[in-house]
């Protein structure tokens, strides 16, 4: 009887102390802006004195119920990659918030870096802190999509009126491998059912039997399978392919085997189309683009300087006897320190709003992180001189590679330029990694007539 009396004990004071919590009162919430737009910030770390983390989400919001928290002032530091906050007189910087459900705060960053960080493209509880505020959320699926927990590399290309989504190997939620032969996804296209390119993008990722991102790209060997060159091309007779290039990988990022692969819409999968021979030294990878020249049309494949030109067909791409090398591009100077930049990844696109060839890079060994410093440079001609650069976006110690430009985002004539890239640990020397975050893609854009991008001159 006393034991059953205890159990009833128990059972009420529960019930009492989860009202006391009051689960429908949110918990307090932090929503982080940029001063100089006001929009959320994401990415940002809030860390308390005795050692707590929060990371606010895409809406740069971040939520406390910590249960020792409640109805206390806290101080939280406040960092960010490319973000501050003031320093007071001892050189903290952040903010002293009294923490209390229902209740909400404001803090204000200033932006350092020229690109301004918008949301997370992929992975788990992209917008988690926003629904734990009760707040409204932009896209369909903002806590886990198709199961994908992180997604390395992206590539697109626009696929019978949508936009067709590549990416490499892909993280899930219940077992430390996941998906190493390629998964895809589909989008409407900004202006076609698809969102403001400002706020997000609704992902319909192709599916595997048990929810997760399928495997698209399974190609002969052992070893993941990656995909770039993206692109659609047209045969003889009208008929658009959507292909691209793949490589078998084994051991220590070690190519062993390259070919050409198709994408076929009734299997949702890419088809081996050939393989090249080891002696092929050059061959269709990296972010293509189009060009006209003498009234023909041409692929260059940039990976970022342009280094392949093929014509723009089905066929040209399937024969290695039409591909003509391009020759090698000079270095690349920061405009502000004239220091050489050695670039590592990136993507190359026409601009209307600068009439002129644009380009987006990550540099090789950095200063501020060895793969993590994203770099703006401009052309009057694809082939260059590609000669200066500006750092638009910085990440501490932190690895921020292969930047992928979406010329069909671009807004106000191209004024808005948005690009992504995957956001790792990887290579960085960090062993902290960012929860959630990691490997993850990260959406910046860049205001093409910000005075700082190219100062006066150095055009």
């Amino acid at each position: 009887m006393r034991r059953l009396a205890l159990f009833s004990l128990i059972l009420v004071f529960g019930k009492v102390s989860m009202a006391q919590e009051s689960p429908e009162i949110p918990p307090f919430a932090i929503e982080i802006v940029d001063g100089a737009t006001g929009r959320g910030v994401p990415l940002v770390e809030l860390r308390t004195v005795h050692e707590v983390s929060y990371f606010s989400d895409s809406a740069g919001f971040v939520t406390v119920a910590d249960p020792e928290l409640e109805g206390r002032e806290v101080y939280f530091h406040v960092s960010s990659h490319g973000y501050e906050s003031k320093a007071d007189g001892f050189g903290f910087r952040g903010v002293r918030l009294r923490v209390k459900r229902g209740e909400a705060a404001k803090v204000e960053l200033q932006r350092l870096s020229i690109a301004e960080r918008l949301y997370r493209i992929t992975g788990s509880g992209i917008y988690d802190h926003s629904i734990e505020a009760a707040r409204p959320v932009p896209v369909q699926e903002p806590l886990l999509n198709a199961r994908v927990f992180g997604s390395d590399s992206v590539h697109t290309a626009v696929w019978k009126g949508k936009l067709f989504w590549l990416w490499g190997d892909t993280n899930r939620p219940d077992y430390p491998l996941g998906n190493f032969q390629v998964a895809a996804a589909l989008s409407d296209l900004p202006g076609a059912g698809g969102l403001d390119p400002e706020v997000g993008v609704n992902l319909r990722y192709f599916k595997s039997d048990t929810g997760f991102a399928a495997e698209v790209g399974r190609m002969p060997g052992e070893g993941p399978t990656w995909i770039s060159g993206l692109t659609v091309l047209p045969d003889e007779k009208g008929t658009s392919h959507l292909v691209g290039h793949f490589v078998k990988v084994r051991g220590m990022l070690d190519i062993y085997r390259r070919g050409l692969c198709e994408w076929d819409d009734e299997a949702a999968a890419f088809r081996e189309v050939l393989v090249f021979p080891e002696s092929q030294q050059i061959t269709p990878d990296g972010h293509p683009f189009r060009v006209t020249e003498e009234e023909k049309e041409f692929l260059i494949f940039a990976d970022p300087l342009p280094r392949l030109k093929i014509p723009a067909t089905y066929e040209a791409w399937k024969n290695p006897e039409s591909y003509e090398a391009l020759p090698a591009q000079e270095d690349f100077h920061d405009v502000m320190t004239g220091r050489r930049v050695e670039p590592h990844r990136g993507t190359i696109t026409w601009n209307d709003h600068q009439n002129r060839w644009v380009m987006i890079f990550t540099e090789t060994g950095g200063e501020a992180s060895f793969l993590g410093e994203v770099w703006y440079a401009e052309s009057e001609d694809y082939a260059g001189p590609w000669e200066k650069c500006v750092q638009i976006v910085t990440h501490d110690r932190y690895s921020f590679y292969n930047p992928k430009q979406h010329p069909e985002f671009s807004g106000e004539g191209g004024r808005y330029l948005y690009f992504e890239g995957t956001y790792t640990a990887l290579f960085s020397g960090n062993e902290r990694k960012t929860p959630k975050y990691d490997y993850n893609q990260i959406m910046y854009r860049l205001d093409l007539d910000d005075e700082r991008l190219l100062p006066a001159g150095a055009r």
